[in-house]
């Protein structure tokens, strides 16, 4: 699956690498089987890297030829573990904070960058108000400022909705007395994390007029549960989103972020885990994944969302039954929605959500002093646009009761899911954590190989017992996704290979890539279920 969200026909790209012009030409696609991928060609001579006719991310097929001297892929080990570490997160979490005891150990993620600047991002808290935490990922498109905003604001809103009453009782009194607002979550944030701080002020204020709304309603009591919060949060959010780009700010500045904002997109997988369970909610490719121990010591991977794209047949059914039967063939074509957006479900995007009157006027009313690089960009109308709303934020929801043998939860953007499955994932992440792996007999089909065979068979054998080289064990993830060679060893060629890749070519043969792996606290679980 190609991961790139967005395809503008538009478009004209042009590379170079220093005074080197890389490519000579850009050629028609061929069929897919004729594709010849750089993947498929990356264990390189440790010489530098000859390729013909290599396959980028959009799906064009190029000519190029580049040197030793044009691209200089020997990156030492030493620099790729610097590069792989370079946004590392660890966390361990009391297992008993005052409040109560923690569903999680600790908690481990990384991110590695294609775009400039990455458009992935990542959150994690402490509900302080309530009990459990909550981990999202999200990946962002058509640039990083819809993704940016979700990240800073979703949580907030999922932990307000599961507050009680008078908990947000309190929060509004201290509103109206100018008093200091007792904190609703403990963040962990990592030193390359980013603030919208110019817009806190409006962020705040719309938070505060979700809350005032909840106390309001005379059925909110005790608070959302999990499931409906994370549902209502995502649903909120996303309005707020969409008026914010539609009414006058204090500054042009946080006018055009509001815009950007909401013409951008950001697909969204949130889990909160507690002590009886996880819930997750998932709008869009990210993807949650439990890490299962069997009895037998093996490892099973139980997936807790399900992709929203064009592969889920499920999905497809439900996007075209909410449009006129003509627009059947139209609403999916090429595997995206009106040919351009590969997610089927986000937040922002309101080029998919709003009408073409709508989307004119609110681009139209932007000061003429104000230089908006993403303005042509959005002025373009997707083809077919018929009966909007084709594109909503409403998530998906996942509940799992946790077992002693659930060990852990990855979240991933679709970055990661490109690059290798959910079970390869999980038995990655379980060997890291056990630092043993399990080799099944040899079959019998497998003693009938010949010697060549048997060798390979032995070769594989042998990668997949290589001591891990990351502590990090989302790091750990990162560097097989884009190291793997052909026998499912860590082929270093090839890993500086895509780790080297200049900036402008990148995005071309991989995607950001951003991991998360929460470890839960299974003799906690274990003495829930006694007690229980």
């Amino acid at each position: 699956m190609l991961a790139c969200h967005y395809i503008y026909p538009f478009l004209f790209l042009s590379f170079s690498f220093g005074h080197h012009a890389l490519y000579s030409s850009i050629l028609s696609c061929p069929s897919p089987s004729q594709w010849p991928s750089l993947t498929q060609r990356a264990c390189l001579s440790s010489w530098g890297c000859s390729v013909s006719g290599a396959r980028c991310r959009s799906g064009a097929t190029m000519r190029f030829l580049s040197t030793h001297q044009d691209l200089d892929f020997q990156l030492s080990r030493v620099q790729i573990s610097s590069i792989l570490r370079a946004n590392e997160q660890a966390v361990s979490i009391p297992e008993f904070d005052g409040r109560g005891l923690s569903a999680v150990r600790k908690f481990e993620s990384n991110q590695l960058a294609a775009n400039t600047p990455n458009e992935d991002r990542r959150s994690a808290a402490t509900c302080l108000q309530t009990k459990g935490m909550l981990f999202g990922v999200f990946d962002g498109h058509g640039g990083w400022a819809c993704a940016q905003a979700v990240s800073e604001r979703l949580l907030y809103y999922v932990a307000v909705a599961m507050m009680s009453q008078r908990e947000l009782e309190e929060l509004e009194h201290c509103m109206e007395q100018s008093r200091p607002v007792p904190p609703i979550l403990q963040w962990y944030k990592n030193h390359g994390d980013y603030n919208y701080r110019e817009s806190a002020s409006l962020y705040v204020e719309h938070l505060r007029v979700f809350w005032q709304e909840l106390l309001d309603s005379e059925e909110h009591g005790n608070g959302m549960s999990p499931p409906d919060a994370l549902y209502y949060a995502f649903k909120r959010l996303d309005t707020d989103i969409s008026l914010e780009a539609q009414v006058p700010h204090s500054s042009d500045l946080i006018r055009s972020t509001a815009i950007q904002v909401a013409f951008a997109g950001s697909t969204a997988c949130v889990a909160h885990v507690g002590t009886d369970g996880i819930h997750v909610a998932n709008a869009g490719d990210c993807r949650a994944v439990l890490g299962v121990q069997e009895e037998d010591g093996s490892w099973s991977a139980l997936p807790l969302s399900q992709d929203h794209n064009a592969q889920n047949q499920a999905e497809l059914e439900r996007l075209r039954a909410q449009h006129p039967p003509s627009e059947r063939d139209t609403v999916i074509t090429d595997n995206r929605l009106l040919g351009i957006l590969m997610p089927l479900r986000s937040f922002g995007d309101v080029r998919f959500k709003w009408s073409l009157e709508l989307q004119q006027s609110v681009l139209e009313s932007l000061e003429s002093g104000i230089e908006l690089d993403f303005l042509n960009l959005y002025q373009y109308t997707p083809p077919n646009y018929l009966s909007p709303p084709y594109l909503d934020v409403a998530p998906q929801l996942t509940y799992h009761s946790l077992r002693p043998q659930d060990r852990f939860l990855i979240l991933g953007s679709d970055g990661l899911w490109d690059e290798m499955s959910s079970e390869e994932a999980v038995r990655l992440v379980g060997e890291h954590l056990s630092g043993i792996h399990l080799q099944a007999p040899v079959s019998p089909t497998e003693r009938q190989l010949n010697l060549g065979q048997m060798q390979e068979l032995l070769w594989k054998r042998r990668a997949l017992a290589m001591p891990t080289l990351d502590p990090n064990a989302a790091t750990h993830l990162i560097r097989h996704a884009l190291g793997t060679g052909q026998y499912g060893e860590l082929c270093q060629e090839k890993l500086a290979s895509m780790l080297a890749l200049p900036e402008d070519l990148a995005r071309m043969y991989r995607d950001d890539i951003t991991a998360t792996v929460v470890y839960l606290n299974s003799d906690l679980v274990r003495q829930h279920r006694l007690n229980n």
